[in-house]
């Protein structure tokens, strides 16, 4: 039962423009794109490109695929009736939420992928396994973390075009505070205050210290860490809460 719900996810997904344009082929075509323009420049930590922007744009990806396919493909389904057909199916909710969530571990593993394999051939990539093995194990957890995040957002939604709106809004904020698009350190200094208040930006910057072999544990790392773990928490007390409102 699971398998099939779980290949029907997937087709939906893939027949989808919006979500596929947003999602699987802006951020490698910019990734490629900012690879044309800053590929030669060094980073914090004297990382090339390829390093400090392969995790980033993975991320991008999760990010998008997170928020749009799974957290506003609920106020889609919640506002055009969907959901309460769904609950009358033979199948089960658990069914349901296990096909969403892996369908979206699916999509973003094959974003994670696709960057990682472009870093390769492109800009010279290294590859060592246990580094590999360690960054998809995080990757997996900042997956679960944006889940949680993006279900208790977007449980306050019922409109589409509200949904819509904050969703294209959140992406482009998300992207430019998040450190994508460039150093947040050469950013507006407003900007560079958005980023402080962005779970995204702290787990990017986590994201590429694990990625490159640079995490250790510091007071910067302890801060990022507990904002995230905050937002989660306060996330999971929004998705109980709204659970009881709707039983």
């Amino acid at each position: 039962m699971l398998a099939n719900q779980l290949k029907y996810d997937l087709l939906m997904f893939s027949r989808e423009l919006f979500y596929l344009v947003f999602t699987v082929v802006v951020p490698p075509v910019t990734y490629l794109f900012m690879g044309e323009l800053y590929g030669e420049f060094m980073y914090a930590g004297g990382l090339n490109y390829a390093e400090t922007y392969t995790p980033s744009f993975i991320l991008l990806i999760t990010f998008g695929v997170v928020f749009f396919a799974f957290g506003f493909n609920k106020v889609l389904n919640r506002s055009t009736g969907v959901e309460k057909r769904v609950s009358l199916a033979p199948v089960p909710k658990k069914v349901l939420l296990l096909s969403d969530i892996l369908k979206s571990i699916i999509v973003t593993s094959f974003g994670y992928f696709l960057v990682f394999s472009l870093g390769m051939i492109l800009y010279d990539l290294s590859f060592q396994l246990i580094s590999f093995l360690v960054s998809y194990g995080f990757f997996i957890l900042l997956n679960a973390s944006l889940l949680i995040i993006s279900s208790a957002i977007y449980s306050f939604f019922k409109s589409i075009n509200g949904a819509l709106v904050f969703s294209i809004v959140l992406f482009q904020v998300g992207m430019i505070s998040g450190g994508f698009t460039m150093p947040i350190e050469r950013m507006p200094s407003f900007v560079q205050v958005i980023a402080d208040f962005n779970p995204l930006y702290h787990m990017n910057q986590l994201f590429i210290a694990v990625w490159n072999g640079q995490f250790v544990f510091e007071s910067g790392t302890f801060m990022s860490i507990g904002y995230i773990l905050s937002w989660v928490l306060v996330a999971l007390l929004i998705i109980r809460f709204a659970k009881k409102v709707r039983n």
